[in-house]
């Protein structure tokens, strides 16, 4: 008889193993980073046991006690209180272990501002940033695998995402960023392209790792061959307008040569009658 663990995991069970992690991370117990990787892995698990990996030290696994009640909140202050991080002529950096649970500003006059979201508590599925930049740059860096909504307005300046997002379909955090910038640079940045954090290595990292590789080196090929097709496109464009100014500059030295041959043949007949 099959073990049980080793059952294939149906799409409702990976989805149900992603809620759990959402839940996990609205408690506290997952920063943005470990909520992405793990989020990541459920849907790439194939099997019982890999998605009972990723639980394994949240409430509700085996061996792992009951969570106690949870403590008296504050109600929020009225108005969607924003949560500021400000630079005139001067740098603003956040990193590390932070907690996030309300919009996030940031401004940046002939300054920088950097928020590091990989490692902050996130307490909802989508982060919200309003960011604004005259003369000076914020840049946000958060994990690759979330998805990235980047809005707004610039104006000689700009505004980018370069960040490796998940699959389409796929329930991950959302980080909503509304720029306006002037004379200056917003940017949101993904893992690959920034200086990297500390990761613990779980008995899930090893084949979560080899089928994250499988997946982007699929997308890496087909990008490839995307670029490789325009690439062709471009130079058969190049040479069919080289073709063709050749053929009108060789037009062009005929009607010369024409217009010369009956020049003479006129002075020819001129010459005779005379």
């Amino acid at each position: 008889m099959n073990d049980a663990g080793g059952m294939r995991a149906s799409d409702a069970e990976r989805e149900a193993a992603v809620e759990r992690l959402r839940q996990a991370s609205v408690e506290g117990r997952l920063t943005l980073a470990e909520l992405t990787e793990r989020t990541e892995a459920a849907y790439l698990a194939r099997t019982h046991t890999e998605l009972a990996q990723l639980t394994a030290d949240l409430p509700g696994a085996p061996g792992v006690p009951a969570p106690p009640p949870p403590p008296y909140a504050a109600p929020a202050r009225a108005g969607g209180a924003r949560r500021w991080f400000v630079a005139i002529m001067s740098e603003n950096k956040r990193r590390g272990k932070w907690r996030v649970d309300q919009e996030i500003g940031a401004v940046a006059v002939m300054g920088e501002v950097t928020l590091d979201l990989r490692e902050a508590e996130v307490r909802s599925n989508q982060i919200d940033v309003v960011a604004t930049a005259v003369m000076g740059s914020v840049k946000i860096i958060v994990p690759d695998g979330v998805d990235v909504d980047l809005e707004g307005v610039a104006i000689m300046g700009e505004k980018k995402a370069n960040v490796i997002e998940a699959p389409p379909g796929q329930n991950v955090p959302v980080v909503r960023v509304r720029a306006y910038v002037l004379m200056g640079e917003i940017k949101v940045v993904g893992d690959s392209r920034s200086r990297p954090i500390r990761r613990a290595l779980n008995e899930w990292s090893e084949w979560w790792l080899e089928r994250r590789a499988e997946v982007r080196g699929d997308v890496r090929d087909a990008l490839r061959d995307v670029r490789d097709q325009r690439h062709e496109l471009h130079r058969s464009i190049h040479e069919t307008m080289r073709e063709q100014r050749r053929e009108q500059q060789e037009m062009r030295r005929e009607y010369r040569r024409e217009a010369q041959r009956a020049r003479r043949e006129a002075r020819r007949e001129w010459r005779d009658g005379a």
